[in-house]
């Protein structure tokens, strides 16, 4: 215990003296203005958010941090009193509260740290032997999940895999340094036996506890090795002390009980573990169940099975009496139908009639084709879907959010006349990984991000999904449908499958963009324009594709991100205006037996 909470105190030492060394970003317009930050706890209970908002207070916050390091440096002294314990506990429990108001230049160094003080502090200071070894048991479970979860992750990344990973993570603004990056270029090979190595020091730490820990000190010794290389290269230099500060704990429970500097150790803590994880995998496999019966149950709407044998099941108000339009909404990737929820509520205020459906592999929709997946089995779908779906004689107006929004306009030239309108929600463009460097760039990491969470939820991990934002923003009866659809891994599987598919047709795809006779709406969400101009460019090609002598509108959505054009009430509320507006005009022309004419086109 010395040794750890010693290391631990020079990680908090020197992390109080950096945010005392710079309160200019405490202060307004700083990093970590608290003016800003505290509106990301405004979900919390009144009562923490006064306790946060009295420590944010600059006094309180140079009272703390002053205390921390007098706190940090008394530990370094010798000693070995309960009042160690006090302090230890008093930097655990001070970092947990100065953590919300620290988000700038607060890291997983101080999440490390403040866990060893914690344990620590409370060994110290309760009288039973079994219940020190336990908490010291905790720490040294935890530095083993810290390894081998982070580099089982990494096993994830295409990257890690072959090798490139540290050569990337080198030529970065943030954590890179030119002359290893050099150094990595020229020797590829050594490169990604590094890289490789870090993966499986990481992946398989805990071997150090078979044998009898016979390869304990190896392992340690590399891990310690890692941290320096890392605080020397990557500028971490709180990694260090912070994460070897729980060695010590490792090494005390690697060690064989024969040992006589763990004579007496009481190894009842893995045991309980395992019969703690033991039920809660049971508990995350009845949640799972229960999420997956719920997301496959579809007890009203129809089904409709396509010329590849999917089954697509679909809901909604088309009946054979209405006489406009039947919106159809597509939904994006990794999106479900719930998404379009306030847009079918603005459309039944407005009097049209809708249809939504989950793609094959999406909530109660299956895919039983027997061809490997490209998109143009998700527009044939579609295609499909209208022809049984829509009463005959009926148009229909597709509305298309994200990637939903290219499938449809491809199902649009497909069905000709049949389609009245082409609605695109902050719609994706088959050009859009050439002609946006950013949307290039970050199509691995897309790929890596679907696959990880299809992977976590696999194994039952989803237990642990919190509920997002923007299931949170749906009208109350469907969130807890869209969460269960969400935590589903076929979601992400379909995900993952219709992602691979788009990335290889964008990138194989030669223009323009074929014509499209019929009316358009392109709706764009300011922050996706405002990151990416490329992309207003491209939405502009959109309008574009539809002739003069139709009615074409544009509108940006002020203030709204991707997902929350569709979930977020107020910025759904204007879009939905605009969507209900503009299907009551081109209906009420089409209705008057006239196409307006070019002057009429609108842009907006």
């Amino acid at each position: 215990m010395g040794a750890a909470e010693r290391l631990a105190a020079v990680t908090s030492l020197l992390s109080s003296l950096e945010h005392l060394t710079g309160p200019e970003h405490k202060r307004t317009g700083g990093l970590n203005d608290w003016a800003l930050a505290r509106h990301g706890h405004a979900r919390y209970g009144r009562p923490l958010r006064k306790l946060l908002d009295a420590v944010a207070d600059e006094r309180t916050t140079r009272v703390l941090h002053a205390a921390r390091v007098a706190a940090s440096a008394a530990l370094l002294l010798p000693g070995d009193s309960r009042r160690r314990g006090a302090a230890n506990l008093f930097l655990g429990v001070s970092g947990a509260l100065l953590y919300p108001t620290h988000r700038y230049g607060t890291d997983g160094s101080d999440q490390a740290s403040g866990m060893v003080q914690t344990a620590t502090g409370l060994a110290r200071l309760v009288p039973s032997p079994a219940a020190q070894d336990a908490l010291l048991w905790y720490v040294a479970i935890q530095s083993n999940l810290s390894y081998a979860v982070s580099g089982w992750v990494k096993l994830l990344g295409r990257d890690w895999r072959d090798g490139s990973a540290l050569t990337g993570v080198m030529r970065t603004r943030t954590y890179g340094h030119e002359g290893v990056w050099r150094l990595a270029r020229r020797h590829p090979r050594a490169a990604r036996t590094l890289a490789h190595g870090v993966l499986a020091l990481e992946c398989l730490f805990p071997v150090l506890y078979l044998k009898g820990g016979l390869l304990a000190r190896p392992v340690i010794g590399a891990a310690a090795a890692f941290h320096v290389a890392n605080g020397f290269v990557m500028g971490l230099g709180r990694f260090v002390p912070a994460f070897t500060a729980m060695h010590p704990m490792v090494a005390y429970t690697s060690a064989p009980r024969s040992h006589p500097a763990v004579a007496g150790r009481d190894d009842r803590m893995p045991a309980a573990l395992g019969l703690l994880l033991a039920g809660t995998a049971a508990v995350a496999a009845t949640v799972a169940a229960h999420r997956r019966l719920r997301a496959t149950d579809h007890a009203y709407g129809g089904t409709v099975t396509t010329r590849h044998g999917n089954e697509l099941a679909h809901d909604g108000t088309a009946t054979g009496q209405g006489s406009g339009p039947v919106t159809v909404l597509v939904h994006g990737l990794g999106a479900l139908p719930a998404h379009f929820s306030w847009y079918t509520r603005a459309l039944g205020a407005g009097g049209h009639q809708w249809l939504a459906y989950s793609r094959a592999g999406y909530g109660a929709s299956r895919r039983h084709a027997g061809t490997p997946y490209h998109l143009g089995e998700s527009v044939d779908d579609l295609v499909d879907l209208v022809e049984a779906a829509v009463p005959a004689g009926r148009q229909v107006s597709l509305v298309g959010h994200s990637l939903g929004g290219e499938i449809a306009r491809r199902a649009a030239v497909r069905l000709g006349g049949r389609v009245h309108s082409v609605v695109y929600v902050d719609s994706s463009h088959p050009e859009q990984l050439d002609r946006s460097g950013q949307q290039g760039r970050n199509a691995r990491h897309v790929e890596e991000m679907i696959r990880t969470t299809s992977v976590s939820l696999r194994l039952g991990l989803g237990i642990l999904m919190q509920t997002p934002d923007w299931v949170e923003n749906l009208p109350a009866p469907v969130r807890s449908r869209a969460m269960a659809e969400y935590a589903d891994p076929r979601v992400w599987t379909a995900a993952l499958r219709e992602w691979r598919a788009a990335e290889r047709d964008f990138r194989s795809f030669q223009g323009p963009l074929p014509p499209l006779d019929t009316h358009a709406l392109v709706l764009s969400a300011q922050h996706t324009v405002d990151r990416d101009p490329d992309h207003l460019l491209m939405h502009k090609d959109l309008a574009d594709a539809h002739p003069p002598g139709r009615t074409v509108r544009s509108a940006v959505i002020e203030a709204a991100d991707h997902d929350g054009i569709l979930t977020d009430p107020r910025f759904a509320a204007e879009a939905a205006r605009h969507l209900v507006g503009f299907l009551g005009d081109t209906t009420a022309r089409n209705t008057d037996g006239r196409h307006p004419a070019p002057a009429e086109q609108e842009a907006r």
